[in-house]
């Protein structure tokens, strides 16, 4: 009996391929099907006949030895392979891959030329004339045919987008017959007139292969098979006229492998675009699921949906709108010649009418209905390795559910399920895997998260290659946090580190990255680094009352760093330039706030202590800060704040130098004066008492310190300014008093206010 054989050459994630594909089949009605794919994927279709595998979905082959290294073949429900896997799986025919193998397409290839007779061969006098192929001599061309065949067929048809002219002659074929005789001839004639593929020897093995596999059927007995391949593939698929069998073997003889795996992973709608990356990406998934689906009423479905998605916005969308935005788009294909509208001319309809042309309005929605992302699901049951298995159990129990799309989620980690999803996210951003990104949650309390959520399917790869690290999602994280704390070099990925080990819950984790740490603050003299440190290690102990207590050591290693910075904090702001200044004067500030949020304990005081011993040339906003703060501190009496004013903004002072003094004393802000009667009142009286030719003298540098101030503080001071010296001047203008009688008050006042009689008068 002669075996039958079709070779149905189709667009990957094309809608009308798979159309036209289900419908070849159902007319042959093959007894074997070979699908373009790796081979090794062979134990992994039965799983596409699952209920619970819902497409996008990919297969993913990864080295055994090096994980990172994978490929993808993705599928979406309007893919044509996809189809052929659903059709053999309910009818229980056996379909095979037929692709190189995946051991052999991740292993590099020897760069030697092909055989000539696998790579040249001649061509089947069927095409002769069959297609009228761009001028080969053109520059270029031979080149553009073969990175895209079909922008080479739309040209020919007068199109300058391949895209549109695939869907206006494939994609949008919906009762018509199939296409594939064809779009064979067509890829036949542009093959014979591209240029060689690059990487001439990969592509030429790729269809040995394919030609091995179907000798292969031929040889077990199978009698009616059909072969679904990539358009390009399918002229050279035909074993009449095509290299012997034992060319292809030679071929294909000694080629380098590596040991690989296989698993079905999820996918994204979004991943199959041509933004993503993906060499066979589509422009709009969304509309071409849109095609597969809707049938007959392509149009009034699809804007339909458009005005449900405007309505969700809060834009108002009636069914006249609908109606009137039909018309529109079927009399502009009507004037384009064409029976049916495309996506172009729906979008058009759908900006003009719907959207009153505003394309603002448009770009609200545009991106979610022309890809309308969606994350595919798998069986439980789907080999995998152990750590991918225990990460998808959690999410399950945590119930998180795992989206394609960014969303907010908010934790309040006093209650059990959000800890405990706030520790699965730690420990999964631990090794490298960001699936949730820490958003500030400042104002509602320290027991509150913010998170922003996204799944991506690289994130697959990842956990597999994370899996040498350990089984589980715990001793993955540990494993991988030890690994960084060896090679981190300094403080900060240091603190980091055990940042994440402390809310990741990995106590032992977290107890051997304290100990390392302080082993290299003991090596490493720089204070600026101490100083930026601190404020972190502060906020960890201070999360003990949320998430279980820190290591017991975290708070010693705190004490010695507070020792150290109070030591070198000194001789660390000596003789600086502006630019190095800042930078100590914003860890200085910080290093403030810090030691202030443990009151009970003694750095507040070795802290104000050491800004007691800061040397005369210190730079003018590391001496003047440090002031302020002792001040604040009850360290520093008004008396002594005066005098500090008068020899730091002094005629013998160097007029720089006593504008950034007063800048640093001021936090570089007027609101200080503004808010702080403390502050005000003796800076005021040290100003109104100067003579005439002290006070030429000091006003330039105050323009100068005032004049790097916000406009609208320096507009509040003013007014304080105006305020009081309004009231004083009423006091005195109304008020005849006696002045000994009334300083007779002074200590009472001074005892209820709690501040210094001198500060009263």
């Amino acid at each position: 009996m002669t075996a039958r054989v079709e070779i149905y050459g189709v667009r990957h994630h094309g809608p009308g391929s798979a159309r036209q594909l289900v419908a070849a089949l159902h007319a042959q009605q093959p007894d074997r099907v070979l699908v373009e794919g790796p081979p090794e994927a062979d134990g992994l279709i039965a799983f596409a006949a699952s209920a619970d595998m819902r497409p996008p979905v990919a297969l993913l082959a990864y080295c055994v030895e090096r994980p990172a290294q994978a490929a993808f073949w993705p599928f979406a429900e309007f893919s044509p392979e996809w189809q052929a896997l659903r059709y053999a799986g309910e009818r229980g025919i056996p379909l095979r891959f037929i692709d190189l193998p995946a051991a052999n397409s991740l292993a590099p290839l020897p760069e030697t030329p092909a055989p000539a007779a696998a790579s040249q061969r001649e061509p089947d006098t069927a095409a002769n004339g069959a297609v009228a192929v761009p001028d080969a001599g053109t520059p270029g061309e031979e080149e553009r045919i073969r990175r895209d065949p079909i922008g080479a067929l739309a040209r020919l048809a007068g199109y300058d987008d391949g895209e549109r002219w695939w869907e206006h002659v494939i994609e949008s074929r919906i009762h018509e017959q199939p296409a594939f005789a064809a779009v064979m001839d067509a890829m036949r004639a542009l093959r014979e007139a591209a240029a060689p593929a690059a990487d001439l020897q990969r592509e030429a093995a790729r269809e040995a292969h394919m030609r091995q596999c179907l000798r292969a059927a031929l040889k077990d007995g199978f009698v009616n098979i059909a072969v679904v391949c990539g358009a390009w593939h399918a002229p050279v698929l035909h074993l009449e006229g095509a290299p012997a069998a034992r060319a292809d073997a030679a071929l294909l003889k000694g080629l380098p492998k590596t040991r690989v795996a296989m698993t079905w992973t999820p996918w994204t709608h979004r991943r199959l675009c041509f933004a993503s990356g993906y060499g066979a990406g589509i422009e709009a998934p969304g509309w071409y699921l849109h095609l597969w689906r809707s049938g007959d009423a392509v149009a009034t479905r699809w804007l339909a949906g458009i005005a449900q998605a405007l309505r969700r916005q809060q834009i108002d969308v009636s069914s006249a709108h609908v109606i009137e935005a039909v018309r529109l788009a079927q009399t502009l294909a009507l004037l384009r010649g064409r029976e049916l509208p495309d996506l172009a001319e729906l979008t058009q309809a759908a900006v003009s009418v719907m959207c009153d042309g505003n394309n603002a309005q448009w770009s609200l929605v545009g991106e979610a209905v022309l890809v309308a992302d969606c994350l595919g699901s798998l069986p439980a049951d789907v080999p995998t390795v152990p750590l991918v298995r225990d990460v998808a159990a959690q999410q399950k129990t945590l119930r998180l559910a795992v989206e394609p799309l960014e969303r907010d989620l908010e934790l309040d980690l006093r209650k059990p399920l959000d800890l405990d999803r706030s520790r699965l996210l730690y420990r999964l951003r631990l090794l490298g895997l960001n699936w949730g990104t820490p958003r500030d949650a400042s104002g509602k309390g320290s027991f509150r998260e913010a998170w922003q959520l996204c799944w991506k399917p690289e994130f697959a790869v990842k956990l597999i290659e994370a899996n040498v690290y350990g089984g589980t999602l715990a001793e993955a994280a540990a494993a991988s946090a030890a690994e960084q704390a060896a090679a981190a070099d300094g403080l900060a990925p240091l603190v980091g580190l055990l940042d994440s080990a402390l809310f990741a819950d990995l106590p032992a984790v977290a107890a051997n990255l304290t100990a390392q740490l302080q082993a290299t603050a003991a090596r490493d003299h720089d204070t600026l680094a101490l100083m930026r440190t601190l404020p972190r290690l502060v906020d960890l102990l201070r999360y003990g009352n949320v998430r279980g207590e820190p290591p017991a050591t975290l708070r010693g290693v705190a004490d010695e760093f507070v020792a150290r910075i109070a030591i070198g904090y000194p001789a660390a702001s000596r003789q600086l330039d502006d630019d190095a200044a800042d930078s100590l004067w914003q860890a200085a500030v910080a290093v403030q706030q810090a030691v202030s949020l443990l009151p009970e304990t003694d750095w507040p005081a070795q802290w104000i202590a050491s800004l007691a011993r800061m040397p005369e040339d210190a730079h003018g906003w590391l001496a003047g800060s440090a002031s302020r703060w002792r001040y604040d501190a009850g360290k520093l009496d008004p008396q002594e704040l005066a005098a500090a004013i008068g020899l730091r903004l002094s005629v013998a002072s160097e007029p720089a130098a006593a504008a950034c003094w007063l800048e640093g004393f001021l936090g570089k802000s007027a609101l200080p004066l503004v808010l702080d009667a403390r502050l005000f009142e003796p800076l005021d009286a040290w100003l109104t008492a100067l003579g005439d030719e002290h006070f030429q003298t000091v006003l330039p540098l105050l323009r100068r310190a005032f004049a790097r101030f916000p406009d609208a503080e320096r507009r509040q001071l003013a007014e304080v300014v105006q305020r009081e010296r309004g009231a004083v001047a009423a006091v005195q203008a109304e008020l005849n008093y006696d002045e000994a009688r009334a300083r007779l008050a002074l200590p009472t006042l001074a005892l209820l206010l709690g501040r210094p009689e001198e500060a009263l008068l």
